[in-house]
């Protein structure tokens, strides 16, 4: 029978591989940074198709204050005699005139811009995609940018948008040839009526068009912005790390602590009435005050080498050893350092406090 070659394959090689969704972290990070998804063919697409809603709406409004202001300056305006004090009212008047001409399609045009820009990376303030960046002149990096993959799909997506607007340019005015060739028996009037109608209606599919590549254009660049969010496991490894602190330093401050709590408990030994051990393996200090606790409290526990430190420090300050192993254990399993006793241990402490007091010669 052949032997059968095995490969070992080494799963590092994956390790650094992106393949992980972001965590809110880094996209909040990111969002900081101004990187979001964003399609500046759809804010564009919205305008266009916005101000040609707002002039087949308002085209009357605007044709009639239009031939008023025409006509005003006219019949009225041109016998003016010239002064400082006429230029300035006539520009105001007609400054305003003008503003209230141009207010309709300026309104809407401007909230538009501001819904579809809201409607894709919302409400984002951010002074970092304006601030300099020197790297950004590196004439090496400036050459890869322009022959990246990123500038091809944008170069592409310029020829397709081109050769859309040529053929809806090309469809339309081919389909209005024969009214083309009428044109000169028509007044006037009905020249600039043919050509409001005609703009009116290839701006119309143009931006339903540019909408329709815009919708698409922004899911592309939602895509790649996620593509360029993720993250591999060990990238999520060190962030949980930077969050949460790292494991090791965590674990020197945790045994700071409790060396911390180790002193202060030390502290307190000497001020016990009395020592309760098993006798080797526990020691529990108690300590009562009738003037102002309720039950004897626990200011002290220990257990193997904690417990050996407890009875030698009782002996160097003089305080009462006693040994009692039921005790000793169920204090020492069933209550926490600076609580009183159980209730249903207080006559066998009661006992042991009023035995070392006999012993001190003290009467509570």
């Amino acid at each position: 029978m052949p032997k059968t070659k095995r490969y070992r394959l080494d799963l590092q090689l994956f390790a650094g591989e992106k393949t992980e969704k972001a965590t809110p972290k880094k996209r909040q990070d990111a969002r900081k940074k101004g990187q979001v998804a964003k399609s500046a063919e759809l804010s564009g697409a919205v305008v266009l198709l916005a101000a040609v809603v707002s002039l087949m709406m308002f085209g009357g409004f605007m044709k009639e204050r239009f031939i008023k202001l025409y006509t005003d300056v006219f019949q009225n305006r041109m016998m003016l005699d010239v002064t400082p004090e006429n230029i300035t009212l006539l520009f105001n008047q007609y400054g305003l005139q003008i503003l209230i001409l141009l207010a309709p399609l300026l309104g809407i045009t401007f909230v538009m811009a501001l819904v579809s820009n809201l409607a894709q990376v919302g409400f984002m303030a951010t002074g970092e995609g304006i601030t300099p960046k020197f790297s950004k002149i590196n004439p090496i990096k400036g050459f890869k940018n322009i022959f990246s993959m990123r500038s091809f799909v944008e170069f592409l997506k310029s020829i397709f948008k081109l050769l859309i607007i040529s053929y809806l340019v090309y469809s339309t005015l081919w389909g209005e040839k024969k009214n083309f060739a009428s044109l000169s028996h028509i007044s006037a009037e009905g020249i600039f009526k043919f050509a409001a109608k005609l703009t009116m209606s290839l701006g119309l599919k143009i931006g339903v068009a540019l909408l329709i590549m815009a919708f698409l254009d922004f899911m592309y660049q939602k895509y790649e912005h996620e593509k360029s969010l993720k993250m591999s496991k060990q990238d999520i490894k060190d962030e949980y790390k930077k969050m949460e602190g790292d494991p090791l330093i965590k674990g020197k401050i945790r045994e700071r602590q409790r060396r911390m709590a180790m002193q202060r408990m030390m502290q307190e030994v000497p001020n016990a009435d009395v020592i309760i051990t098993n006798p080797t393996h526990f020691a529990v200090a108690l300590k009562y005050d009738g003037s102002t606790m309720e039950a004897p409290q626990i200011i002290a526990k220990g257990q193997d080498y904690v417990a050996l430190r407890i009875r030698e420090l009782a002996k160097e300050h003089g305080v009462v050893t006693m040994e009692n192993k039921p005790l000793a254990r169920a204090l020492f399993q069933r209550a926490e350092i600076g609580d009183v006793v159980p209730n249903d241990l207080f006559q066998a402490v009661a006992e042991v406090l009023a035995y070392v007091y006999k012993l001190k010669g003290k009467r509570k």
